[in-house]
């Protein structure tokens, strides 16, 4: 190999090496979430605004009211109402009486008494007055007398404080367990009632908000259980009502209350606390053509739909 083919063979080396050494650029990537995976700010829904409470403070009383219907309509018990409007036993009223429809609040202060002022007593000329310069007093010229004045007084001695004392901080004493609530039978708890099926059997009749089905009437036998559909307290029993018979009402919270009418029997008393679940009468048709419980809620006094409430799994 003569030396012209060593330098073309050197040269092609070079380039070779050159080539590989070489790093080819690369375009920059920018990542980017696609818009339907760009986060948007949540939105919380709008909270249901508060029904109103529609009741008066008044009710003037027509043809046809008694104590019972009157707190029924306005969700009120009528031993509570009768009591704001001192009605005795038996509850009797007039057309055109105006009742109260809530209890009056009075609140009554005592007022305080003033405190008299104390005048300050002037001193009289003959009192005397405070005097806190020393009295100057004479003494006959002695030797005795001039030594003592050119003796040097002595130094009033330096009264200390006393040393406060150190109060020990006492270990803290571990707190009393609170004592468990019993819970209101009546409720406090506006709209929170755990709902539940009266009785069991067919639908007879549903309820219908512009016509007189004020409920829902569940069919079945004579004698056949009614239960609590929620717990609270019996504000009232008996056959007070035209058109429901033996009923029994229960006040839930100060919002709700349950009717049950038509029963054969009742098994509880007014002011009785009962559970959900619990037996309070035996089915019957009692001011009724035929064996059904007539079931209502009430809301403020007002009716409402009770399958909007109830489960929706209905015991057969």
């Amino acid at each position: 190999m003569n030396a012209l083919e060593i330098s073309l063979a050197a040269l092609v080396m070079m380039v070779m090496i050159g080539g590989c050494t070489t790093t080819p650029s690369r375009a920059p990537v920018i990542d980017r979430l696609p818009s339907s995976q760009t986060p948007l700010p949540s939105k919380k829904p709008a909270a249901k605004p508060k029904e109103p409470d529609w009741r008066p403070a008044t009710y003037t009383v027509q043809k046809g009211d008694t104590l019972y219907s009157i707190a029924l309509e306005h969700g009120q018990d009528y031993k509570e109402l009768a009591e704001w409007n001192g009605i005795q036993a038996p509850y009797t009223i007039r057309i055109s009486q105006i009742l109260r429809l809530t209890s009056s609040q009075t609140e009554t202060t005592t007022p305080l008494k003033p405190i008299p002022a104390v005048d300050a007593k002037p001193l009289s000329s003959s009192e005397p007055s405070l005097k806190t310069e020393p009295k100057a007093t004479k003494q006959t010229y002695s030797d005795q007398a001039l030594a003592q004045l050119e003796k040097p007084a002595a130094k009033p001695a330096m009264v200390l404080p006393p040393k406060p004392e150190i109060a020990k901080a006492e270990p803290p004493k571990p707190a009393a367990a609170p004592e468990p609530t019993k819970p209101d039978a009546s409720g406090d708890e506006e709209d929170s009632v755990d709902w539940g099926w009266p009785a069991s059997g067919k639908i007879l009749a549903n309820f219908n908000d512009n016509g007189n089905s004020k409920g829902v009437d569940i069919g079945g036998n004579p004698g056949q259980t009614v239960i609590a559909s929620a717990s609270g307290k019996v504000v009232h029993t008996g056959s007070t009502l035209r058109g429901y018979g033996k009923l029994i009402i229960i006040k839930h919270n100060k919002s709700y209350f349950s009717v049950y009418a038509h029963n054969n029997q009742v098994l509880v008393r007014e002011g009785q606390t009962v559970v959900k679940g619990q037996k309070i009468a035996e089915m019957g048709n009692s001011d009724a053509d035929r064996v059904k419980l007539h079931f209502e809620i009430r809301r403020l006094g007002k009716p409402v739909d009770p399958l909007k409430y109830l489960p929706s799994d209905k015991p057969s």
